[in-house]
């Protein structure tokens, strides 16, 4: 009796230890193998130029660089979400872009990124406010557009930093006096940034010898180079969007004009399609590739690798803008735009590829500004 009773014990024991063995092993394996989170998706509606006048400078390059900041934001594993894309075209027009705000505010989705243009911004915007929908410009850079709600935001420095900024940089080592201006009187941001540029030489007593306008899709602006070249200016600045650029400074060149040239915004394609035109030329802009942030090298790295050509600053803004929405959906209470919105506006010194980035009470970002040129065939820092 004594004996069937110990083994009986003896035979609970193993059994009880077997089980535990068991358990503990499914336990050592969750802890070895990660749990799968469920992950929220969150649809962002893009609206962008696919097609028209700005596909090739605005579009396909901002695309490009959402696609790669999509991919490593959803293949980040703190994230409790995944970002998904839709997309329309807004053919590079105003009225493109408000049909597509009204779609994707009828479809109820809580965040819009896009326009690209100023001039596309100053309509939409309000659609956005007045529907309570956040929209993120990550490339319109007139002044006062952001001012228009508290669920609007823009990435792109605005003229009332670079221009003031740039000016006072080239001040520093080129003693200049008289200048002359040509904008594209057609286009929001080049008029502000006109009206930001007579601003500065204003308060500075620079003399403004001529001005001069042209309008998007001009192609031949010899007559308003003529005539600047008469005036003898030291300098000449050029508001424009970058359909233009390009044929701007290779016919001031043909035209013989010695004067240097500031254009705004310049990129590496606009810099290739004017050739030795663009050599000395200046730009205001808020990033570039030569910009020694390691964030930023990583980026252009990436980027090159992935298609095979260098981004321009509006791919570059555009690649912030998802991280910054990023940031903001990682942050917030809940996605609804309302909790979208504030987690936004409380996005203070971010870790980004044009340094610490902030928005200020409008809702306009905050970080450094820079200022290229062009040397032997490549923007470079000024200095």
């Amino acid at each position: 009796m004594f004996k069937k009773t110990k083994s009986n014990f003896v035979y609970i024991v193993v059994f009880c230890f077997s089980i535990f063995s068991i358990l503990g092993c499914e336990r050592i394996q969750q802890v070895i193998e990660p749990i799968e989170i469920e992950r929220e998706e969150i649809s962002i509606g893009l609206v962008l130029p696919l097609t028209g006048r700005l596909g090739s400078t605005f579009g396909e390059p901002i695309y490009n660089a959402l696609q790669l900041a999509k991919d490593e934001i959803n293949e980040n594993p703190e994230n409790n979400f995944t970002i998904n894309f839709i997309i329309m075209d807004d053919m590079a027009t105003a009225d493109g872009a408000i049909t597509a705000y009204n779609k994707f505010i009828e479809d109820g989705l809580s965040v819009i990124l896009g326009p690209v243009t100023s001039s596309a911004a100053k309509e939409v915007f309000p659609i956005a406010q007045m529907n309570k929908v956040v929209a993120i410009s990550s490339t319109s850079a007139a002044r006062g557009l952001s001012a228009l709600g508290d669920y609007v935001f823009r990435i792109a420095l605005t003229t009332d930093v670079l221009v003031p900024n740039g000016v006072d940089a080239i001040l520093t080592k080129y003693n200049f006096s008289k200048v002359a201006t040509l904008y594209d009187k057609s286009d929001v941001f080049s008029v502000d940034s006109e009206k930001a540029l007579l601003e500065v030489f204003n308060q500075k007593g620079i003399e403004v010898v001529a001005t001069e306008t042209f309008q998007a899709n001009d192609e031949d602006f010899s007559e308003q180079l003529t005539r600047i070249e008469m005036e003898q200016p030291d300098v000449v600045f050029v508001s424009s969007l970058p359909p233009e650029k390009a044929s701007i400074l290779k016919q001031s060149r043909d035209l013989g004009i010695t004067a240097r040239f500031v254009l705004r915004t310049l990129t590496e394609a606009d810099v290739e399609a004017a050739g030795e035109a663009a050599e000395g030329t200046i730009t205001f802009t808020g990033w570039g590739t030569a910009v020694d942030n390691p964030l930023n090298q990583e980026f252009v790295k990436n980027y090159h690798e992935k298609y095979g050509t260098l981004p321009n600053n509006y791919s570059a803004r555009s690649y912030v803008a998802l991280y910054v929405l990023a940031e903001a959906l990682a942050n917030a209470s809940t996605k609804d735009a309302m909790s979208i919105r504030d987690a936004l506006a409380n996005i203070t010194g971010l870790e980004t590829i044009v340094g610490k980035f902030s928005f200020n009470q409008d809702g306009d970002a905050v970080y450094d500004p820079q200022v290229l040129i062009v040397k032997d065939g490549s923007l470079v820092l000024f200095e």
